[in-house]
This record gives structure tokens, C-alpha cells and sequence, in this order.
């Protein structure tokens, strides 16, 4: 089969390049693979990979080889893993597959496993939104838009903070601002940003409250001032989406399916075009998700 494969000396990490067909097993299923989607974090830890690996977490496609518990051949499914994805054929856990409802699109489901399960998993642990202010922070990315329109159908009084807003509020958002200045303070917090938006954020949380640390695409430190964590309590929690997430990405496609999440792929091509994808992902010009055809 074809992949992308890492390979040094190579602008963003990767080739396409042949590679060994994976293997099925018991627990597994092998998915001819049609579509990918691209999250910053993934693309940033390029350099991390061993030369030779197939990255890539997320990916939709159609069953080719199951056992006797998984999807019959020819489903589409959805599917994630921390890596395999970028390839024409990947072999999955059963726990990590989700099937697609008919009339949602190959492409749009691609884009549903690490950026829509994150949200969910997050605004779940922040306990109940109904009547909650709750702030998303680079709501303009794949996570945020999630994020605004799962807390948007819990009834959350949603602030989406962007540095470029359009479109926002038409999903959700019933305040959309470029900073944090002014807020008044908020009950439940998911933070893409880090570095000193993170402190920003903090700042403005109610007692009680829960800043999800979610992301941390500003790449800087983050130095809070001095007494800013003395006070009335509230809490700011480590995030991490986990494993496991089969059910939870067909909850999100059955959103989708019915209509009440919209899903937005601010960029879809060509595979063979990975570096300009992933340059305007890292360059922070896609709205939404990037998702790539392996035609």
C-alpha cells in the first residue's frame, strides 16, 4: 500500500512512500482508508516520530477485513489511533471504530475523532452546562467549533473567543470576542490557547468554576502574577481525550447526521499536497478542520 511515511529531510517530516499492508488480527478491523483529517498537535510532533512510522490519528473509510464482532465488510466507519492513519489501509481496535450514518460524508466524519470527542469529553467533565457561561477559547479552530455547539445543546451561554470570529455566533456563540478584556466572569472554561490567554482565562473564572486546560496552541509559557491561584476555590484540570472513544464518536456523527452540528472543513485536498495542508494548519489559516482525499 501507499503512506505517508516519515522521512527526514523533508519540510514538514513526511513522503509518500510504500509500506507493508496491515495485518488483521483478532479485536480489529481493516479499513480501506478514503479520508484523513489533520490536528495541530499531531502534525507539530513530526519531528518526534521514528523514520519510517505512519502517523496520523484520524481516518474514515470502509471495512475491508472484520471479525465475527465488528462491522460487516463494506460499512463505513470511522476511526482512531495513535497512528496508522495516513495510510491506504489501517487496522484498528473495535473499541475505537464507529460506524457512519447514511448522508454524512466521508470527509466531514474524518474530521469528528480528535477534535469532536475532545470537546465532548471535556465539556462532560465540566459537569452541567444548562444556565452555565461557558467560555471556549480559539473557538475558530476544529476543537472550538465543537466545543461552542455541544455547550450551545446543553443550554450553556456560550462566549467564543477568536481571533477571527466570523460565523461563530451562526453556531452557537451569543457572545463572540477577539480577548478576554471586560468578561464578566464565566463558570466553565475550555482553553486551546495557553500561554498568557490561560492566565487571562483564569482570571476570569467564577468561584466554583473549571478552566479545562484542552490545547495549547499559542506555544508559549504561561506566568501567572503573583497570589493569582490564592483565593475562593475553583479549578484549572489537565486534559487529555483518552482511548476508547467508538461510542462517543458516534454520538457526535449522530449530531451530525440529525443536523444539529454543523461541521466545517476550512481546508480538503489531495493527499500528495500533505505540506500545504499542514502549512496552512501550523500557519493557523484554516477555520475549522483540514481534512485530506487519498485519491
Amino acid at each position: 500500500m501507499r503512506a505517508l511515511v516519515t522521512t527526514p529531510n523533508t519540510k514538514f517530516g513526511v513522503a509518500l512512500a510504500d509500506a507493508p499492508d496491515p495485518v488483521a488480527s483478532a479485536g480489529r478491523v481493516v479499513v480501506d482508508v478514503h479520508n484523513v483529517s489533520l490536528n495541530f498537535g499531531e502534525v507539530r510532533n513530526l519531528a518526534g516520530e521514528k523514520p519510517g512510522a505512519i502517523p496520523g490519528w484520524d481516518a474514515a473509510g470502509v471495512v475491508a477485513e472484520t471479525t465475527d464482532s465488528g462491522p460487516a465488510v463494506g460499512t463505513r466507519v470511522l476511526t482512531f489511533g495513535y497512528g496508522g492513519a495516513w495510510a491506504q489501509k489501517r487496522s484498528v481496535p473495535l473499541v475505537e471504530v464507529g460506524v457512519v450514518p447514511d448522508g454524512v460524508d466521508l470527509a466531514v466524519a474524518a474530521a469528528v475523532p480528535v477534535a469532536g470527542v475532545t470537546a465532548l469529553r471535556a465539556l462532560r467533565a465540566s459537569g452541567p452546562l444548562d444556565g452555565k457561561r461557558v467560555l471556549v477559547t480559539g473557538a475558530s479552530g476544529g476543537v472550538g467549533r465543537y466545543a461552542l455547539q455541544l455547550a450551545a445543546l446543553e443550554g450553556a451561554h456560550v462566549i467564543a473567543a477568536a481571533r477571527r470570529g466570523d460565523g461563530l455566533a451562526e453556531l452557537g456563540a451569543k457572545e463572540v470576542v477577539a480577548t478576554l478584556d471586560d468578561l464578566d466572569p464565566v463558570d466553565v472554561i475550555l482553553d486551546n490557547v495557553g500561554g498568557q490567554q490561560l492566565v487571562a482565562a483564569w482570571q476570569i473564572l467564577a468561584p466554583g468554576g473549571v478552566l479545562q486546560s484542552i490545547g495549547w496552541t499559542s506555544l508559549e509559557p504561561a506566568t501567572f502574577p503573583v497570589y493569582a491561584t490564592v483565593g475562593q476555590p475553583k479549578a484549572l484540570k489537565a486534559f487529555q481525550m483518552g482511548a476508547g472513544i467508538g461510542s462517543d464518536m458516534e454520538y457526535v456523527l449522530g449530531l451530525i447526521a440529525q443536523g444539529k452540528l454543523e461541521v466545517d472543513l476550512g481546508y480538503r485536498g489531495s493527499w500528495s499536497a500533505f505540506d500545504e495542508a499542514a502549512g496552512a494548519l501550523m500557519g493557523r489559516k484554516v477555520v475549522g478542520k483540514a481534512v485530506l482525499d487519498l485519491d
